[in-house]
């Protein structure tokens, strides 16, 4: 049986470190696969592939895949809402910075917490999380502003495609904390999400040209390592920290992402890091992290 802790300790902080640097690293990954693999139908056959070891997975752990009556209609939503926040990062990756779109796509958190305030009784923003909210936003359009970006329209178009990435992430937050689908296992919500985006973004890659690039063995390796350990043990690694850590010890680590994102960006593609680009980074990282910071509660 799994034991409960109050505080992440340093086997957790190690294992979130590591799941951070391998969300973070994924854009790369992404990125330098579109050179072999068009991104929508790359996007389309991670999910198809990734189907049958998340399930294999779950059945390993005995978890339940089903879904509870009246939450098949949201589970369909959830998954298009899936396919357009994939479809959107993937592009992206084709016209912007891996470092750029880090900074973009993870802002997700603060969109979140915005729709809460709105849709959700008991989610009100407390001060800390709007000036948090407001240092991303910032944080946002000093990269939106970046006079390289606004020079160029494909960087631009891959800017808004990132954030509009974001977006689609955050409603699916929204969507499972609202509707009769939260009662299913997260195997579950996965498992709908990849079977629906599979069909959806490989129909959708039709439209974007040849499938296949200049694919090498490279490329091929880089791929199944997204499949195997971003979508299938980085998403069980997860879920097996919510059991042990608390939530919101957990949040707090979200800013990471984009970090190791920029620094990947950095040293895998060479790319440069401006002021621009640190600003934007320093400033969405601690926005996230305060939207995500819980309060403590003080016991007697």
């Amino acid at each position: 049986m799994t034991t409960r802790r109050e505080r992440v300790d340093a086997a957790g902080a190690i294992a979130l470190l590591a799941l951070m640097l391998l969300l973070g690293v994924n854009q790369v990954l992404i990125k330098l696969v579109n050179a072999g693999l068009q991104p929508v139908f790359q996007a389309g056959l991670r999910s198809l592939v990734a189907i049958v070891p998340v399930i294999l997975m779950a059945r390993w752990f005995g978890r339940s895949l089903h879904l509870p009556a009246g939450s098949h209609g949201p589970a369909l939503v959830c998954g298009l809402l899936f396919s357009a926040e994939f479809l959107l990062m993937f592009v992206s990756l084709d016209y912007t910075a891996v470092s750029r779109a880090s900074i973009l796509f993870y802002t997700q958190p603060v969109w979140v917490a915005v729709a809460a305030h709105v849709l959700i009784p008991g989610e009100r923003l407390r001060p800390v999380q709007v000036a948090g909210l407001l240092l991303a936003l910032v944080g946002v359009v000093v990269a939106l502003a970046d006079p390289v970006a606004t020079a160029d329209a494909r960087i631009r178009l891959g800017d808004w495609m990132s954030l509009g990435g974001a977006v689609c992430w955050a409603g699916i937050a929204i969507l499972l904390r609202t509707t009769d689908l939260d009662k299913a296992s997260p195997e579950t919500q996965l498992v709908c999400q990849l079977v629906v985006s599979a069909v959806v973004l490989l129909l959708a890659s039709l439209w974007f040209g040849p499938w296949v690039r200049d694919l090498t063995l490279g490329h091929m390796g880089m791929f199944v390592f997204q499949v195997l350990g971003v979508v299938t043990l980085g998403f069980l690694g997860w879920l097996w920290l919510v059991q042990i850590y608390p939530a919101a010890e957990l949040a707090s680590f979200n800013f990471l992402v984009p970090v190791f994102g920029v620094i990947g960006g950095w040293l895998i593609l060479d790319e440069s890091l401006g002021w621009r680009v640190l600003v934007a980074l320093l400033l969405v990282g601690a926005g996230i992290f305060m939207v995500n910071r819980k309060p403590r509660v003080r016991r007697r």
